[in-house]
């Protein structure tokens, strides 16, 4: 649903009848105009004309958790992907895309194999989470969607107006009234929108994709360390959590043999030296490149930490099987391994 085409639909009609059509699409959760039963019916005709309300997607159920994942097709024929994650404690967690394609190029991630391609506006991104809102009214009438992250395709801070336009209109109560703080941004380190991003009055969550503990190996996975070293992110992030004084989550992906080591460990405790700080670890999910650490490694690495003092998690698996867990989101049906 094209937010800027309604508004040009509906710019000559009564005030009101903008707000009658904001609700009927974010409340009432139509598919159609003819749906509506508050607007007259030459403007729903004209509406279903200019500001069609279907959202072309594919489907894909995980076999071994609850994780659904959409192939969207955009009005230009491009395709994202995004990703429900469906808690045991009944949260319903999506996953967000910012970008068709990434220009990053991180080793272990299937987007940045893509190359990148546009930006996405404001409504495809609200586009992502409409979709399974009308998907759990559906399918589950008694849930809603309680968690928005931002961590699918592209990189969030280099589409920054659009992402944060559409966090106001995710968390407008007449809209999908979502708390900032139920709602994360995560970016590999664009030190200027980190920056940009501490000056934003919402409390929103900030999350890094960090992934290595030291320059050397992080440019060898993530291209983009060349140009925003870890000291720069750091310090970035260290002015962030002093204005804002909020929790900072550090995402760091397990893989064997390449940041899995004692060594690893023991430089990422010495970086993460803030009770602000947070790391969560993730094991990588196989994208045609490396292999995921094995449990022992991961545990190890886990106590490591921990026993020097950083608050440490670890992320629940999610939709390995249908290409929908963290670095396999690549825009069409099957990941082909290269």
């Amino acid at each position: 649903m094209n937010i800027q085409n309604l508004k040009l639909a509906l710019q000559n009609e009564p005030k009101f009848r903008y707000k009658q059509a904001w609700q009927a699409v974010f409340k009432d959760l139509i598919g159609n105009w003819n749906e509506n039963t508050t607007l007259p019916k030459n403007l729903r005709e004209k509406l279903n004309q200019t500001v069609p309300l279907e959202i072309k997607a594919e489907v894909f159920g995980s076999k071994h958790s609850k994780a659904i994942k959409a192939l969207l097709e955009l009005e230009d024929g491009n395709k994202i992907e995004t990703v429900l994650l469906q808690h045991n404690d009944d949260r319903n967690t999506v996953c967000v895309s910012s970008q068709v394609g990434c220009a990053l190029g991180c080793k272990f991630c299937a987007t940045g194999k893509m190359g990148f391609k546009r930006n996405l506006t404001a409504s495809e991104i609200i586009s992502q989470v409409l979709f399974f809102t009308r998907y759990l009214k559906q399918n589950h009438p008694n849930s809603r969607i309680s968690n928005i992250v931002f961590m699918g395709m592209g990189e969030p801070f280099l589409n920054y107006d659009n992402v944060m336009e559409a966090v106001k209109i995710i968390n407008d109560p007449e809209c999908f009234n979502i708390g900032a703080r139920h709602i994360s941004i995560s970016t590999s380190g664009i030190v200027e929108g980190i920056n940009k991003f501490a000056k934003e009055s919402l409390q929103l969550n900030l999350a890094i994709s960090l992934h290595a503990p030291n320059d050397q190996l992080r440019a060898q996975l993530m291209p983009i360390d060349r140009k925003y070293p870890l000291e720069e992110v750091m310090e970035a992030v260290e002015k962030y959590v002093e204005n804002k004084s909020r929790q900072v989550m550090f995402e760091y992906l397990m893989i064997e043999n390449i940041n899995d080591g004692e060594k690893e460990a023991r430089e990422l405790a010495e970086l993460m030296r803030h009770p602000l700080y947070v790391v969560n670890l993730i094991r990588y999910n196989p994208t045609g490149v490396f292999k995921p650490s094995p449990a022992s490694r991961m545990i190890k690495f886990k106590n490591t930490l921990l026993r020097a003092g950083v608050k440490t998690t670890q992320r629940q698996g999610f939709g390995t099987d249908i290409n929908a867990a963290c670095g396999q989101l690549a825009g069409k049906k099957k990941q082909n391994n290269e």
